[in-house]
């Protein structure tokens, strides 16, 4: 078996690389991982999560199938589902353009690609779960710092999606970012529009923030 030995974490941005150049890395990264890696991380995500403070008393959770490398949750919603958690995944809105609902996800469920190539349930069928109904959103991140600044696709579908947080946020659910440990860089710039994560969970361990709501 060979040793998996993660990256150092990236050198500080915006000096050494934009945004997208960064992106571009993290991902790069993230695909070279084989299934044994991925494996691995994947089970001691999943243990994280399960130990989580913020994810003991959550009872409808939103999560995503992984692509491109990102860290898979599967193995989390296995787990979870015998303690009676309903996962939900995110389906485009096809009136409120850069939006987000969320749909129940379970075995059986009939899956189609959106626009993107990433498969979600109808929108048209089923029920639908308003963001501020959610207990808590797992979503995946390209990068992310020990701040709380992050780094996506650059879609801006969950900050469109959970802009009220930062008006009620007693009414937010837990906003927590997925990742591999190694996609953990030194510093990122907090854009006026991100909506504040509550924590990352990695492979190697959790990450918890002060949002300013809170203080």
């Amino acid at each position: 078996m060979t040793q998996f030995i993660p990256p150092q974490p990236f050198e500080p941005h915006p000096d050494n690389l934009s945004r997208s150049q960064l992106r571009q890395r993290i991902r790069r990264l993230r695909r070279s991982l084989s299934t044994e890696q991925q494996q691995r991380a994947s089970e001691s995500l999943a243990l994280n999560l399960l130990n989580h403070p913020d994810m003991h008393r959550a009872r409808h959770i939103a999560i995503y199938l992984p692509n491109d490398g990102e860290i898979d949750p599967h193995l989390y919603m296995t787990m979870a589902r015998r303690k009676g958690i309903t996962f939900y995944l995110p389906v485009l809105h096809p009136v409120h353009e850069g939006h987000l609902v969320f749909s129940p996800y379970h075995d059986g469920i009939k899956l189609s690609a959106n626009r993107f190539g990433i498969p979600e349930p109808s929108f048209s069928k089923g029920l639908k779960r308003p963001p501020w109904a959610l207990d808590a959103v797992l979503f995946p991140l390209v990068g992310f710092d020990e701040k709380g600044g992050r780094l996506g696709m650059g879609g801006g579908f969950y900050d469109r999606t959970f802009a009220f947080s930062r008006i009620r946020p007693r009414l937010a659910p837990k906003l927590i970012g997925l990742a591999h440990d190694f996609q953990k860089v030194n510093e990122l710039p907090v854009e006026p529009w991100d909506v504040p994560l509550h924590g990352v969970v990695t492979d190697r361990r959790s990450y918890r923030f002060r949002r300013l709501s809170e203080d």
